[in-house]
């Protein structure tokens, strides 16, 4: 039996708490969807999501909203395999869809700083969207306000955050909840 069968997440040091449990995630996230559901009745929204991080809330959320809805994705880097951002945003899957006149929404597992954030919305916004918003799951406290985010899931403290999609070197994306990080930074 490899170490990988006998993985427990309760007894693994890498990770902390629970911050946010998978019941507390399903019912933020219908309440999301019946959100986005009135704000965009009559439209079919063309759902953005971030790769990596973002699927599985994606999944979910998609399933919440009672519209017609489209997927797109794209996958930025600013992290690489750290817990800290590099600074540097870039481009490492573009969307195939074309953006005119349609009505968008980033759909984000974690807004941390608002780099990655603000370059997206740059570079949306230069797309021609007839509208654009944001969904994060989660957003750091200090950043709710200051990141004009239309749809937010949780607000939450510093600590750098794995589980439901979020990773570490591109590990613990399968946890069914939000768990703090305890490992080497």
């Amino acid at each position: 039996m490899s170490d990988t069968t006998a993985w427990n997440r309760d007894t693994d040091p890498t990770l902390g708490e629970v911050l946010i449990t998978s019941e507390q995630l399903h019912t933020r996230i219908a309440e999301l969807g019946a959100a986005i559901t009135a704000d965009y009745a009559g439209e079919a929204p063309l759902l953005v999501g971030v790769l990596k991080g973002a699927f599985m809330f994606m999944a979910d959320l998609s399933r919440t909203i009672d519209l017609p809805v489209e997927f797109d994705f794209m996958a930025v880097s600013s992290y690489g395999s750290a817990t800290k951002t590099s600074g540097v945003v870039r481009i490492v899957k573009d969307l195939d869809a074309d953006l005119t006149g349609r009505h968008v929404l980033l759909v984000e597992d974690i807004i941390d700083s608002g780099l990655t954030l603000t370059y997206l919305r740059k570079n949306l916004t230069s797309r021609n969207p007839a509208s654009l918003e944001v969904c994060a799951l989660l957003a750091r406290a200090d950043t709710v306000e200051r990141s004009d985010l239309r749809y937010v899931g949780f607000a939450i403290p510093d600590d750098f955050v794995l589980g439901f999609g979020l990773d570490v070197a591109e590990r613990y994306r399968n946890l069914d909840e939000i768990r703090v990080y305890r490992g080497p930074s």
